[in-house]
């Protein structure tokens, strides 16, 4: 089905690309002392128009669309430049250092490229540049950098992400993750390193007309470098205490000038651990992986274009689950814990797309079909009690036949031209999936299981075999009303349909084995309806106010076979639902040198779903059994009050309280009403200050301090409200160099060594944030 979509795509991509009357655009790039700047990237946005300025800034694009046309100019060490023109012109660019003006930022948060601040929704950005000066390694290193949003896991790689107090312990995230424009479909299948990123942009609030399921509290969109006709290329390498050591690799180039590019970048890292198990005196957590990422792309004119990209991430860690019993525990003796049973995990990740671009006069087409897949697993059975008593273990190293997701999905989309000279713009398109999800895991007793009730050395077997498929249709109209008011309506249908065979077994040695489920199927169908409308008004050039409503949706499910009494196995929950309501205001001041943004939102999310992790199976099953509702604020600050002065600073505020909750424990059902959000700080607050000291300017050579503050306020990590984490700061810094071919910088993070808590579940067990680190960077680029 799959390649019969994509060879449709490919006949329609290449009947469209037709000859067209040729237009050009030219012009001069130069900095403040009228100088030249050369390897400029010029690039017509929402099209495959690009190039590079010449030694003396000059450049030329031939084969332009007629019409208005959007430019963005960007290069290292000056701050980006978007300009918008009308059919040919000979233009004289002036880019002016990036230490002395903000950077014009250009996101696809609308499926099409346009400047963040005329985008009616809070969008936070992080450019290549900016990815470094955080040291953004992860996805879970947004935390607090963007306001109202936390992210962690258990030690398992997995995140937990969560904005606005949307969020979900549930495989099913409440946060979507794209990566170069495919969904990360669930926690088991995305690739949570970052690497080689071009930029990142967080969706604040539901975004379910464009992106569809699981987007209900916003959208982390990951676009990743691409190759052009400019050879170029890096190599770098950070050493730091604990053991950490990352080295990384890259080369981007034009196989054939104008037609064919090629890229690929490959990072390993290696890690001894924070904590020490005291049941055998060794490291725990100790862990090593390899990732890669590579392109090629095919220019067949100036209109059509394929890409073929391919990411792999190989992980090992030997300790996965660094946890201890309680909070108290974690507390008092930090980075220590007491397991008798450690192993390693394996876990692999593949994902691959193929996608192929029209950028026509009168419509813009693209087909993207991806394939994802992890597979994970234990090689030994892995501690299931946290504890040195020989209690019970996880087993689910069955082969490749178990545990490994499968995901394909294919995507359609229209959109009106790059050129488009009318009042209305728009975007519609068609998506498609097929998940395959085979889960198979035992709980072995050991010597100690009956502390659990059960026999000696017995092992529970459930196997749970999940299919899922769905078809989605979106739209999009934005209209401008007049001069400075532009209204946006969009709507999503979602259809889903999810298969599951349950099984289960227990094995006792010498026995045949015991069928306590035999085989059972069910099947269950979700529909959702994702409107969308908003009202934009442009005050000023350079001001902008909006209101929004939107609707979230997060699909519903089958609950897997397990051994929880209160909760059958195979039934059905619904799907989860938002209403938001979002009003907001975007402005620049001082000639780009200042940006303020402030939001307020309030949302209401009926039929909850609520996870609970079942032991000792170490499965989570899902019921509906709330009524959410979270309001707040949040305010971005970005200034640029001298030469080489950079200052940053945000801060998020969220109210997420369940106005109805029941919950099943102890066999009881409990009324929780009132109580908190769990992953949810009640604030969030950013503050970075940045030098940048210029010392020869023709190499762009500038020595740079930089500090920041992180706050992360109070917070629960269960529905009860008993564990808690107070408010905490983190202290990061560093100091270095950097110029047009390289970076050195020592770094430290946590410095002031704050103890605290990152992740926990609701039975107690916790797990740290990072200790202090620190560490020298070097990365070379030519």
């Amino acid at each position: 089905m799959m390649r019969t979509l994509l060879l449709i795509s490919l006949f329609l991509l290449t009947s469209f690309a037709v000859n067209a009357q040729q237009n050009k655009i030219s012009g001069t790039i130069r900095d403040d002392q009228n100088a030249g700047i050369a390897n400029v990237t010029v690039q017509v946005l929402n099209t495959n128009l690009s190039t590079l300025s010449k030694a003396n800034g000059d450049f030329e694009i031939t084969n332009a669309p007629n019409g208005k046309l959007t430019i963005r100019f960007s290069a290292i060490g000056y701050a980006t430049f978007i300009k918008t023109i009308t059919n040919n012109q000979n233009l004289n660019i002036v880019l002016a250092e990036t230490n002395s003006k903000l950077d014009e930022v250009t996101v696809s948060a609308q499926k099409t490229e346009e400047n963040v601040q005329n985008v009616p929704a809070s969008v936070t950005t992080f450019s290549a540049a900016k990815i470094n000066d955080y040291r953004l390694q992860n996805t879970r290193d947004l935390a607090t950098l963007v306001p109202n949003l936390y992210s962690s896991n258990p030690g398992d790689g997995r995140n937990v992400t969560s904005i606005r107090g949307i969020g979900t312990t549930s495989y099913d995230p409440a946060v979507a993750t794209y990566i170069d424009g495919v969904n990360q479909f669930g926690l088991d299948t995305y690739i949570s390193s970052l690497f080689d990123v071009e930029r990142i942009e967080v969706l604040r609030g539901p975004q379910g007309t464009l992106y569809g399921r699981n987007a209900m509290g916003g959208v982390i969109n990951i676009i990743t470098k691409q190759p052009g006709n400019n050879t170029s290329g890096f190599a770098g390498i950070d050493i730091g205490n604990y053991g950490q050591q990352r080295y990384s690799l890259g080369i981007r180039t034009a196989l054939i000038k104008d037609k064919l590019f090629f890229g690929a970048a490959g990072l390993y890292n290696k890690q001894n651990g924070f904590y020490t198990n005291t049941f055998n005196d060794t490291k725990f957590d100790k862990l090593h992986g390899f990732l890669g990422n590579y392109y090629l792309k095919f220019l067949a004119s100036s209109k059509f274009a394929i890409t073929l990209n391919v990411k792999h991430n190989e992980n090992r860690n030997n300790g996965t689950f660094p946890l201890t019993g309680s909070i108290d525990e974690a507390l008092a003796n930090p980075f220590q814990l007491n397991q008798n049973s450690t192993t390693e995990m394996v876990d692999n990740l593949f994902n691959a797309s193929l996608s192929a671009n029209y950028s026509g006069n009168d419509f813009n087409f693209t087909s993207q079909t991806a394939y994802q897949s992890n597979y994970r697993y234990y090689k030994s059975p892995i501690d299931g009690d946290f504890s040195p008593a020989d209690i019970v273990s996880i087993v689910n190293n069955y082969g490749k036949d178990w545990n490994k997701v499968r995901v394909y999905t294919q995507e359609f989309k229209f959109s009106s031209p790059a050129s488009h000279v009318s009042k209305l713009k728009w975007v519609a398109g068609l998506y498609g999936f097929y998940q395959k999800n085979p889960v198979k895991q035992g709980s072995y007793f050991g010597a100690d299981g009956a502390v659990y009730g059960a026999e000696p050395f017995t092992t529970a077997v459930n196997i749970n075999d999940g299919k899922g498929a769905g078809f989605a249709a979106f739209g999009q109209l934005s209209y401008q009303i007049t001069e400075k008011l532009t209204a946006t309506a969009g709507l999503r249908y979602d259809y889903e349909h999810k298969r599951l065979l349950a099984s289960g077994e227990y094995l006792i040695p010498t026995l045949d084995p015991i069928v306590i489920q035999g085989d059972t199927l069910a099947k269950a169908n979700f529909y959702a309806i994702s409107p969308k409308l908003s009202l934009a008004y442009a005050i000023a050039d350079h001001n902008n106010v909006y209101a929004t409503y939107s609707r979230g949706y997060r699909a519903g499910g089958i609950t897997q076979l397990a051994s929880d009494p209160t909760s059958k196995p195979l039934d059905t929950y619904k799907p989860e639902y938002s209403n938001n309501f979002e009003i907001g205001s975007k402005n620049t001041f001082f000639d780009q040198r200042l940006s303020a943004n402030i939001a307020a939102f309030y949302v209401n999310i009926t039929d909850a779903q609520i996870p609970v992790l079942i032991l000792p199976d170490a499965l989570t099953t899902t019921r509906n059994a709330g009524k959410l509702v979270s309001k707040g604020i949040e305010l971005e600050l970005s200034a640029r009050p001298v030469k080489g002065l950079s200052i940053d600073y945000n801060f998020g505020y969220t109210d997420a309280s369940y106005k109805a909750l029941n919950v099943s424990k102890g066999g009881e059902t409990v009324d929780l009403t009132g109580n908190k959000q769990i992953y949810t700080p009640e604030t969030t607050s950013m503050f970075a200050l940045q030098y940048s000291y210029e010392i020869d300017k023709r190499t762009k050579l500038n020595a740079i301090a930089r500090g920041e503050w992180l706050f992360t306020g109070n917070q629960f990590y269960d529905l009860s409200n008993q564990i808690q984490q107070k408010g905490y700061s983190v202290y990061n810094a560093k100091l270095g160099f950097s110029a047009q071919k390289f970076d050195l910088f020592v770094w430290g993070r946590n410095l002031s060594n704050k103890t605290y808590i990152d992740y926990a579940y609701d039975f107690g067990a916790a797990h740290l944030g990072n200790p202090k680190t620190y560490g020298i960077s070097l990365v070379g680029r030519f």
